[in-house]
């Protein structure tokens, strides 16, 4: 559902896991013309796509209006889940999928939108993915030192 109207919006997002499964967190950053919103947070015990998948979800539940939504992420994962794997997966009702619940949730929130996914590399100096990066390790460390 797209037309000339919708806000064409950027969501950079990217997740941490301590030890994989562990303290975990997510960062975001929604970009429109010149407006910046960053976004974060964290669960005690989780894995790195769980919170790639998460940062995705909290920035989509940000917006206050149907949009043209380009996720940006490190997470090859999520990427091709978005622009390729997500409609097998609900043909096939989910069978053998991890994550199903965030999936799920992702479809609500996704639903709405025109959202496609673009891959850039991790810690290659892409600056909105650094710090999407360090927000994410930040709320994992949190969770780690008890902080949180």
């Amino acid at each position: 559902m797209q037309n000339q109207t919708q806000k064409e919006i950027t969501l950079y997002s990217d997740g941490s896991s301590l030890g994989n499964p562990g303290p975990g967190g997510y960062g975001g950053i929604l970009e429109y013309k010149n407006h910046i919103k960053e976004f974060s947070g964290a669960e005690e015990y989780t894995t790195n796509n769980r919170m790639e998948l998460r940062g995705v979800i909290e920035g989509l539940k940000l917006l206050k209006e149907p949009c043209i939504v380009e996720v940006v992420s490190d997470s090859s994962y999520v990427v091709k889940a978005i622009n390729e794997w997500l409609n097998g997966w609900i043909r096939k009702k989910f069978a053998k999928v991890k994550n199903v619940d965030l999936w799920k949730e992702y479809i609500k929130y996704s639903s709405q939108h025109s959202v496609k996914a673009t891959w850039v590399r991790g810690h290659n100096n892409h600056p909105q993915n650094e710090r999407c990066d360090q927000l994410a390790r930040d709320e994992a460390e949190k969770i780690k030192l008890g902080i949180k």
